[in-house]
């Protein structure tokens, strides 16, 4: 009996980058044990791809991100599935079932679910249901595919074996009865015995190991908590016009004030931003919480013994340092826990009602359309006191924003640059929301002795080699990683020779966000880097100057010849900006281009362009 019982237990595997597909993993894992069902729930980088063919089922969750890229977690297990030794009988035995999470503003929509798909059917395993794909621009978010998903996986599954569900994929184990426990546990410290080393200094060091310390005990596992330097901001500019609507772009001038990290171009640097303070002050009274209490959190599952090995860090740093309270939307498992502990009626009606699958949408209309955050949520439900160790675990991570390093180490020595667009938006209910980070950053005063940590990662852009001919294309922002790149260049062609750079560029006006304008107009100039003497150039698409609107896609094309030709001397293309159509444009156009140059059909253009990026000679850089 005990034996049929570890036999039906529910495998879930999950991948993700920025939590969807745990917090949708996690809801299936719920509703199984809800229906009687054992579950066990493990990230791709936990499990051994080798012990597939051993499963009975597998629920996969798996997001895409980027440009159709594998999230972190995946990425070794995908190496594993891609063997070529692995037969097409090896999963005959696995029956599976597929949920990806994307986003159809993005050409490779939910690609990462579809190719695993793929994999497993390949690999001989047997599909319980149809892959289920969500989609972030639909009206109701992912959920809109999930519940369907869902529900007709219970059902397959029960008439495949009536062993999973003793009593039924339609019974429900009463929610209170089923309410889980927190996954942590916090612990109060006596603020006489707190380590001395907590005490509020100011160097530079005690933030960083402040930041390490509150990030490695938060329930979401950080990566690389401790940050890698701290840096000092010098500049603070507007690069765009005062009172240019709709729009506004700084640049930004860092020196290292501890250790330099070696950075090259095409790096990322990730920042984490600081809370609104009042806005953390108010969280903490919404809470009826000590902000100066010492704290630890734990695992609920630790051991006594294992407690003692963190260092108490205040609550209020806690928070300000690893819980979003004011700019990110709470997740539908917070609404669900919220049920459990609202006093008041009329509020815990209307949550149960959000949580059922008749309020499905109008909880993404409260919730995720309108961006609510998760201080104005409690505020809308004050009769809610949700015990601290039930926020910890549900209310979204402080992330860090990541923004491309728009300078060269070369030409700035222990300096940093970066351009930042400041987000800002009008949400359907004509609430004015902000970005957490840019209007953070776009705030600081350099003569404040302003210091921010940061961590520097890998880009999508590759630093080229000096004799490899460029082509760049950066409307508007995308223009900050090859500032660092023309930089670069500029530099190396005083001591050797170097390729020739094509730059095509786009902004709305040139008098008013002409990002850089000085720097590429004198590099295009007396044999710069840019200039056409040196086989490149330089050119710039202004949408709104003219009546019909023109992109740098347009650029390209007037200019395909040109193309055309570094392209044959071996040119790498290089695309960054915005990831709504920009990316999928500049592809099309560099199909019609080729097609045209080479007088070849566009679908043998299109696979010739396919080619150069299994090369890597076509690198794209887009975000949302």
């Amino acid at each position: 009996m005990e034996e049929e019982r570890a036999r039906k237990k529910l495998l879930i595997l999950y991948a993700t980058q920025t939590g969807n597909a745990l917090d949708v993993a996690e809801r299936v894992g719920r509703e199984a044990e809800r229906r009687g069902c054992p579950v066990h729930l493990l990230s791709l980088d936990q499990y051994d791809a080798r012990c597939l063919a051993q499963e009975g089922t597998v629920i996969f969750v798996v997001s895409t991100t980027g440009q159709g890229d594998t999230p972190d977690p995946m990425k070794g297990f995908w190496k594993d599935l891609l063997q070529k030794n692995l037969s097409r009988q090896w999963l005959e035995g696995l029956r599976y079932a597929v949920f990806g999470l994307g986003d159809s503003g993005y050409q490779k929509f939910n690609f990462v679910a579809k190719k695993l798909d793929r994999r497993l059917l390949d690999l001989g395993a047997t599909p319980i249901v149809q892959r289920g794909l969500g989609d972030d621009q639909h009206p109701s978010g992912y959920e809109a595919a999930l519940d369907p998903w869902i529900a007709s996986l219970w059902n397959m599954l029960n008439k495949i074996d009536p062993n999973y569900f003793p009593n039924g994929p339609d019974f429900l184990i009463p929610y209170e009865n089923f309410m889980a426990k927190p996954k942590v546990q916090i612990l109060y410290h006596d603020i006489d015995k707190v380590d001395s080393q907590v005490s509020s200094k100011s160097d530079l060091n005690h933030i960083a190991l402040q930041i390490e310390r509150a990030r490695r005990m938060s329930p979401v596992k950080f990566s690389l908590d401790k940050p890698d330097c701290i840096l000092k901001l010098v500049k603070n500019e507007p690069l765009i016009k005062l009172g240019f609507k709709d729009k506004e772009v700084h640049h930004f001038e860092f020196e290292f004030a501890t250790s330099p990290i070696p950075y090259e171009v095409g790096d990322v640097l990730e920042v984490l931003p600081s809370q609104n303070p009042a806005a953390v002050d108010v969280f903490i009274r919404c809470c009826n919480l000590d902000p100066e209490s010492f704290i630890t959190v734990h695992p609920s599952e630790m051991e006594n013994r294992l407690l003692d090995t963190c260092i108490p860090i205040k609550l209020k740093t806690f928070v300000e340092l690893t819980m979003d309270v004011a700019s990110a939307s709470p997740r539908r498992y917070f609404f669900e826990v919220m049920s459990m502990f609202a006093t008041a009626e009329h509020e815990k009606e209307r949550l149960q009602y959000f949580i059922s699958p008749e309020g499905r949408d109008d909880l993404y209309q409260y919730n995720q359309r309108e961006q609510r955050t998760v201080l104005e949520v409690l505020e809308d439900f004050p009769s809610v006191q949700m015990p601290f160790e039930w926020l910890v675990q549900l209310v979204p991570p402080l992330k860090r924003r990541a923004f491309s390093i728009s300078s060269s180490p070369c030409a700035h020595l222990n300096q940093v640059h970066l351009t930042v667009n400041v987000v800002s938006w009008t949400t359907p209910f004509k609430r004015i929301r902000a970005g957490l980070c840019s209007n953070w950053l776009s705030k600081l005063d350099p003569e404040q002795g302003v210091y921010v940590p940061v961590w520097f990662q890998k880009g999508s852009l590759p630093p080229p080699r000096p004799s490899l001919p460029l082509i760049l294309i950066g409307p508007g922002t995308g223009c900050a990683p090859f500032r660092g790149f023309v930089e670069e260049r500029a530099m190396q062609s005083l001591t050797e020779a170097t390729a020739p750079v094509l730059f095509f560029f786009g902004c709305r006006n040139e008098d008013n966000d002409f990002l850089y304008k000085d720097f590429w107009l004198s590099n295009a100039q007396d044999g710069g880097v840019l200039s056409e003497s040196k086989g490149g150039g330089f050119y710039v698409a202004f949408s709104r100057d003219q009546p019909r609107k023109v992109y740098v896609q347009d650029k390209m094309q007037e200019h395909s010849e040109k193309v055309w030709k570094l392209l044959m001397e071996g040119a790498a293309i290089y695309v960054a900006g915005s990831s709504t159509k920009m990316p999928a444009d500049v592809l099309l156009a560099f199909e019609e281009i080729v097609s045209k140059e080479s007088e070849l059909p566009q679908e043998s253009a299109a696979r010739w362009l396919r080619e150069l990026e299994k090369a890597g000679r076509y690198h794209v850089e887009a975000w949302s």
